[in-house]
């Protein structure tokens, strides 16, 4: 699932692999920018912004990319066999002498003006692994509508970016809130902690494989996913619900022991395990 420490990875990667280098294949298979040739100019970075990836090209060029639920980006090297998927998911090749970067059901891509990328991530908040990240910024933002869920405040990357369906219920664990408790009612204290933490939990998980907020090999995550296995606290069996206004499945879990607040009386399936890629705005 694509939160703020998985695009980061990616874009080390894509970095790691294309920057510094003259693309010899470019091909966007988007109807807007199929005739874009890109071949001949060198990348010059490829830089994360909360969810969304910009590739920065010589020209004064950058190719946006956003991976949502199901996107990812693969890099491979030269003669190697593709393995993201069949070849119709495949939305954009960027290739140069050494490795191909294949980009694999991208629900957002756009090729635009380097001088124009406010336009696609001007609205996002501060960023929980960029150089433009405000803590104090970010904590206004959230407490702008106090009486919003805290689970939602969290996903709305308008407040602060980064932050998936994974990170938002491990979050309100660890600040003992519920998902649902309006971000006003978070006594003071605990929501000054609120950005600080966010931002240890992402840079904690942006170089391992896999995301841990326990600090346990054992057990990776307090809550998400693991509905109805008893809370690794207190033993209380984990519930799950969704959370939002219904347009998509946000599977949201919490321990209704350790966590104080609201929290909807219907729940879903004792063995619902949560879809792939359920997140928040974008």
């Amino acid at each position: 699932m694509p939160e703020g420490d998985t695009v980061w990875q990616a874009a080390r990667r894509l970095h790691t692999a294309l920057a510094g280098k003259v693309l010899i294949r470019s091909d966007l298979r988007v109807p807007k920018f199929a005739t874009a040739d890109l071949t001949g100019r060198v990348v010059l970075d490829v830089t994360p912004r909360g969810k969304h990836l910009l590739t920065r090209i010589e020209g004064g060029l950058t190719l946006h990319s956003h991976l949502r639920m199901d996107g990812s980006w693969r890099v491979y090297a030269h003669g190697q066999r593709w393995s993201g998927g069949p070849g119709h998911q495949i939305r954009a090749i960027l290739g140069n002498a050494d490795r191909t970067a294949v980009g694999y059901r991208l629900p957002v891509l756009e090729l635009l003006r380097t001088a124009d990328e406010e336009r696609a991530v001007g609205h996002l908040g501060p960023d929980l692994l960029g150089p433009d990240w405000d803590p104090d910024q970010a904590l206004a933002n959230l407490l702008r509508d106090p009486d919003r869920a805290l689970g939602e405040a969290l996903l709305d990357q308008r407040n602060l970016a980064g932050i998936g369906n994974i990170y938002k219920s491990e979050l309100c664990f660890l600040l003992g809130a519920t998902p649902w408790l309006p971000v006003g009612a978070l006594p003071a204290a605990r929501a000054a902690q609120l950005p600080p933490l966010a931002r240890k939990l992402l840079e904690a998980n942006r170089d391992r494989p896999s995301r841990s907020t326990t600090g346990h090999r054992e057990q990776l995550l307090f809550v998400y996913g693991r509905a109805p296995r008893p809370c690794l606290r207190c033993r209380t069996p984990i519930r799950v619900a969704n959370q939002g206004d219904g347009s998509r499945e946000r599977p949201t879990y919490w321990c209704p022991t350790c966590q104080l607040g609201p929290a909807p009386t219907r729940t879903s399936g004792p063995n619902r395990t949560a879809p792939r890629g359920a997140t928040g705005r974008h």
